[in-house]
């Protein structure tokens, strides 16, 4: 009994194990695959957020590439456009083409007029050279000096047709347009700049030039002074303030006659210091000395031309400097509209017209100190000049006017009786008001400026460089024409500005010297200091390299550009 019941527990236990590992197994079973499965929906959760962030990256990426892509078919078609445009332009270049290079080419007119000019220098060099072995070998010296006079007249002749032939060529082939043209483009820029510079916006902090019209010289010689005071405005970046009350010439001031300088920046604010070579970046207003007080004068001085007008202004223009000059003291002498009439009158009074060469004669206050005397037979010689290589110029006869200005009346008188072929434009009034007794005055600065504004408005200046009144002119006729610069003969001077810097020419040719003569020996790239110019075909200088003074051949140098 006990064995059965023992067999049934047994049999109940092993039973209930049974179905508990079952139930067990089952559950574990379940739990596992529950497990599994969540852990499966969190890697797909992860992989979709994953696939989410790519795929927005991929729209985005999708669209930036569509911008661009649009941008690029913009600028495609815009490529597109302007090769159409190139290939137009070079189309029509293809087709005109000959034309192209037609006109670019000299025309037959300026290569025989060239030609001609070559083989009529070489036949000048034939003609001196037999003359003067005609002359060497002469047995008979009787009529020797009517022979010379014969000689000098056929030479100047052929000299003359030379002249005129070269000024032809010069202006051939639209030659001349393009040099009006550059200087009239160039202009506009330099006087933009002059009225910028004079009419600041912020006038009270402003750097200023202060300029005193008072300096105790004539009025060319003030004029100059001005010139000076505005040249170094220019190069300082600064408004000139112009000081003429009291003027001893008007003592209603500089703008009796002119417009003011600037029509925004007329007055001086702060407290003025004199120049100083080390203050000029700092002081807010220089005043200015005369030019002859500065010891160590700026670069930027006369004879210096801004550099960056320089490289068009040289390949136009025979001396930069003068035009630069004709450019500033035409800023300075605009008319007021009141005296813009009195300058329209005294033209009509006179009855001025051109063509005309302005021969000015001073004598009463230069005469045995900055002059020589020189007789109106003097002037008249290349007034003569003129005229003649103007007839061969135009083939034809030119009416010889004459504009002659003068502060002694007895030079009118004497140029009338003696010289009846020609017209004369004079003004005695000028000349009466010129003289030394009644030379500071209303009237005579108003005739002094009358006589600069008619010398500048002819075609060939006559005069003295010595003269302000005669270098003014000559600079203002830069204005009129666009290379005015061979148009003047000087009885005395070259053209200088007073105070200026050095002036240098420069050996294009070696020379070897004749002692004798005064020569001194120049090697090609030689500078020379130039003193003057003796007008027979010799200057006199220093040679910067040997420190010899001496005359030297004006025709184998040439003149030296400075820039600032």
């Amino acid at each position: 009994m006990k064995n059965s019941l023992k067999f049934f527990l047994i049999t109940i236990i092993i039973l209930w194990l049974f179905g508990f590992l079952y139930i067990f197994s089952g559950n574990t079973k379940n739990s596992y695959s529950e497990i599994q499965n969540n852990y499966d929906d969190r890697i797909d959760l992860v992989d979709n957020e994953v696939l989410r962030q790519k795929i927005r990256k991929a729209e985005s990426d999708l669209i930036e590439l569509q911008n661009k892509n649009e941008k690029n078919e913009e600028l495609i078609e815009e490529l597109k456009s302007r090769a159409q445009e190139c290939k137009e332009k070079f189309d029509n270049f293809d087709r005109k083409n000959v034309n192209s290079v037609q006109l670019d080419s000299p025309s037959y007119e300026f290569e025989e007029l060239r030609r001609k000019i070559f083989h009529d220098v070489k036949d000048v060099s034939y003609y001196i050279n037999s003359q003067l072995d005609w002359l060497k070998n002469a047995k008979n010296f009787d009529n020797l000096n009517k022979n010379i006079d014969l000689i000098s007249q056929q030479f100047k002749e052929r000299i003359n047709v030379l002249i005129a032939s070269t000024y032809n060529l010069s202006i051939s082939n639209h030659l001349g347009e393009w040099r009006r043209t550059e200087s009239e483009n160039l202009a506009k820029v330099v006087q933009k700049r002059f009225t910028e510079l004079q009419n600041p916006e912020d006038c009270n902090n402003k750097k200023k030039i202060i300029c005193d019209m008072g300096k105790s010289c004539g009025y060319g010689c003030q004029m100059h002074h001005i010139m000076y005071c505005f040249i170094t405005a220019y190069f300082t970046n600064r408004t000139m303030i112009l000081n003429s009350d009291g003027w001893r010439y008007n003592e209603k001031g500089y703008e009796a006659y002119f417009m003011p300088l600037s029509e925004t920046c007329r007055k001086s604010n702060a407290q003025q210091v004199g120049w100083n070579e080390h203050n000029d970046e700092k002081a807010p207003e220089i005043k200015m000395p005369i030019i002859d007080a500065i010891v160590n004068k700026p670069s930027f001085l006369p004879l210096s031309v801004p550099k960056e007008i320089l490289e068009p202004l040289k390949k136009f223009h025979g001396d930069p400097f003068v035009w630069w000059s004709g450019q500033v003291l035409s800023y300075l002498m605009r008319f007021n509209s009141e005296f813009q009439k009195t300058i329209n009158q005294h033209t009509e009074a006179i009855q001025f017209k051109t063509p005309c060469v302005g021969v000015h004669v001073r004598r009463t206050d230069k005469i045995g100190s900055e002059a020589a005397y020189h007789g109106i037979d003097e002037y008249m010689k290349y007034v003569k000049e003129f005229y003649d290589i103007e007839d061969l110029k135009n083939s034809k006869k030119t009416t010889r006017n004459v504009f002659l200005a003068t502060d002694e009346v007895g030079v009118l008188k004497e140029a009338k009786e003696n010289y009846k072929d020609y017209k004369f434009f004079v003004d005695e009034t000028n000349a009466k008001t010129a003289s030394l007794n009644q030379r500071y005055s209303p009237e005579s600065a108003q005739g002094v400026i009358l006589d600069i504004y008619h010398l500048s408005q002819c075609d060939y200046l006559v005069c003295t460089f010595s003269s302000q009144v005669c270098r003014m002119a000559y600079e203002l006729m830069q204005v009129r024409f666009p290379d005015a610069s061979w148009r003047f003969k000087s009885l005395d001077d070259v053209y200088y500005f007073g105070g200026q810097n050095k002036h240098d020419v420069m050996a294009i040719y070696d020379h070897e010297p004749n002692r004798e003569n005064g020569e001194i020996e120049l090697r090609k790239g030689d500078l020379i200091g130039l003193a003057g110019n003796h007008w027979n075909g010799f200057s006199k200088g220093q040679n910067r390299r040997t420190n010899e003074i001496g005359l030297f051949p004006t025709f184998k140098t040439m003149n030296v550009i400075d820039y600032y």
